[in-house]
């Protein structure tokens, strides 16, 4: 799995518990344990495992989603627009930060 870079802080600090994603990765099963590298240059930085998959409307996007990504509401759904122009049916997947 990979995030942009700006993610990784969150995603190590477990401020960010959660991602939102098209339905290309919705295969994801629940404790399953996957590799996260960055985007930009796939270079790893954790583990997670994977608590949930559940598929959400992008206007059923609530401030407990934004809360999990550490960011507000506005800024979730302007996110999500930049990366899913357009998007309607997105997948919450839930997950929990593995210490090494």
């Amino acid at each position: 799995m990979t995030f942009f870079e700006r993610f990784e802080a969150d995603i190590l600090s477990a401020k960010k518990t959660l991602t939102i994603r098209d339905e290309a990765e919705k295969h994801y099963l629940p404790d399953s344990i996957v590799q996260v590298s960055t985007y930009e240059d796939n270079r790893w930085f954790c583990s997670l495992k994977i608590k949930s998959v559940q598929a959400i409307l992008f206007n059923d996007l609530s401030e407990k989603h934004a809360q999990q990504e550490n960011m507000s509401l506005l800024e979730l759904k302007r996110v999500i627009q930049e990366i899913y122009p357009g998007i309607k049916e997105l997948y919450v997947i839930y997950y929990e930060l593995l210490k090494d």
